[in-house]
């Protein structure tokens, strides 16, 4: 395993710690590239940002074999990442990078602290420059820092200096694992609260077509069924309540265990990146499976006003129904729903959940060859 940074203790002066970025690259030109790129970059990266000191390797690493998509790529980077115990990785790919369809210089997951940069997208003409500029860009992305192209507001800056200082704390020697998961959670809230928004959690069911057709199908089934009905009128608030967490964990532990997104530390040193990213990824599925079932109770309670007519509606519970009548009837279908989506969601490919779950910011090609 890399050499991990220094531990000196700062003196009045201030010796700064590490943050160790690797630049992974395939041998030939790329790898040829990355090697130019590395003092470069930390010479840049240490006069925008002086709080750290910035440590950049350049190793050599083909990651995946040809043909491969960028989710590939990323998780072979991570992995790569995770081994050496680089606090973030930027991959020097030769595989073009689209993002809706349009090409893009590069993309960056700040959950995973991974960048990929397109060669391809950087034309041949002034290759190295565009080159430093986009890395530096994705870079600036992986911190969290606006969409990686522009320089940081003076309000950012102080928030940016406390992220990098997290960044390069080295909390390895804690053996008490509840004392530092506490420690490691409070001291990196903003970065974690900043990792789960970057990924837009809100918009996971929108891409999980399969669980999203499954919800909903099993939504208008419940709907319709008078025995439903009753269950409702029955369960009461307490044990729909419980209904619906059942609901929700089923969900996010399909998608979490069935897709493998849980990481488990290989060492004690990588026990942080694990944690926030096993933190991230369950807060972000969490948000999204919690959007979807807010969004699926909308959809019941107007269903069952619109299509469970009040006549109909009081003759199968057997007394006069009244909203609260149709509030239970709305949660008790969106929390069937919900199980339904659960099923679907053991349908979709494990590449499939996974782009759904990652959101990676991306750079437009011309930012590096305009």
């Amino acid at each position: 395993m890399a050499a991990r940074r220094s531990q000196e203790q700062p003196p009045s002066g201030g010796a700064l710690s590490d943050v160790v970025v690797g630049l992974v690259a395939a041998p030939g030109a790329a790898a040829e590239l990355a090697a130019r790129l590395a003092p470069e970059l930390a010479a840049e990266l240490a006069a925008q940002h002086p709080e750290v000191r910035w440590d950049v390797r350049a190793v050599q690493d083909g990651l995946v074999q040809p043909p491969a998509d960028d989710d590939e790529i990323v998780a072979a980077t991570r992995t790569r990442l995770l081994a050496e115990d680089w606090d973030l990785a930027v991959a020097l790919t030769d595989v073009p990078l689209e993002v809706s369809r349009r090409p893009v210089v590069g993309t960056a997951s700040p959950l995973h602290g991974v960048a990929l940069l397109s060669l391809p997208a950087l034309g041949a003409v002034g290759r190295h420059r565009r080159a430093l500029q986009a890395a530096i860009g994705l870079v600036r992305s992986l911190l969290g820092t606006g969409d990686g192209t522009g320089d940081v507001d003076a309000d950012d800056r102080e928030a940016l200096g406390r992220r990098l200082r997290q960044l390069a704390a080295d909390d390895a020697d804690d053996s008490d694992g509840i004392r530092f998961t506490a420690r490691v959670l409070t001291g990196n809230l903003r970065l974690l609260v900043g990792m789960v928004r970057a990924n837009q959690p809100w918009r996971l069911a929108i891409r999980l077509s399969r669980a999203l057709t499954a919800a909903v199908a099993a939504g208008v089934f419940a709907l319709i069924t008078s025995d439903v009905w009753r269950l409702a009128d029955s369960f009461g608030w307490p044990r729909l309540t419980v209904v619906a967490l059942g609901s929700v964990v089923a969900v996010v532990v399909t998608l979490i265990v069935g897709a493998e997104l849980w990481e488990r530390p290989r060492g004690r040193r990588v026990r942080k990146q694990v944690l926030l990213f096993n933190v991230a990824t369950a807060a972000t599925v969490v948000i999204g499976v919690l959007s979807l079932y807010a969004v699926l109770f909308l959809l019941a309670l107007a269903g069952g006003l619109l299509l469970v007519v009040e006549p109909l509606f009081s003759e199968g519970l057997g007394h006069e129904a009244h909203l609260s009548d149709y509030l239970e009837l709305a949660w008790l279908t969106c929390s069937l729903a919900t199980v339904g989506g659960a099923l679907g969601a053991g349908l979709e490919s494990d590449d499939a959940v996974r782009e759904a779950a990652y959101t990676y910011r991306s750079g437009r090609s011309d930012d590096a060859t305009g």
